[in-house]
């Protein structure tokens, strides 16, 4: 099975293959981290070519149903977060 790589491990990995603290790079994977949410959520596309871009989409009103009861509900209009993978990691994972 693969292994889960979350944000502690990148920081670690990323520290063992340069000359940075695991502390120096986990403050670096924040500021990027709270950029790109910062400029997604104001409606920007952040765009790192090759590997991914990340912008805000507008879903519409819809009506749902209650999966318990059946009765029908109205769902609000909102946004979600479309990640497109970049032809260098779709090349990597080939």
């Amino acid at each position: 099975m693969a292994e889960t790589i979350n944000k502690t491990t990148l920081a670690s990995k990323i520290a063992a293959s340069t000359d940075l603290s695991q502390a120096k790079v986990s403050a670096v994977l924040d500021a990027l981290f709270d950029e790109v949410s910062t400029a997604v959520a104001a409606g920007d596309k952040v765009s790192i070519p090759g590997f991914f871009s990340a912008e805000r989409t507008a879903t519409a009103a819809r009506t749902g149903r209650n999966p318990q009861t059946g009765a029908e509900i109205k769902i609000a209009a909102g946004h979600r977060v479309k990640l497109t993978a970049g032809s260098k990691l779709k090349a990597a994972v080939k």
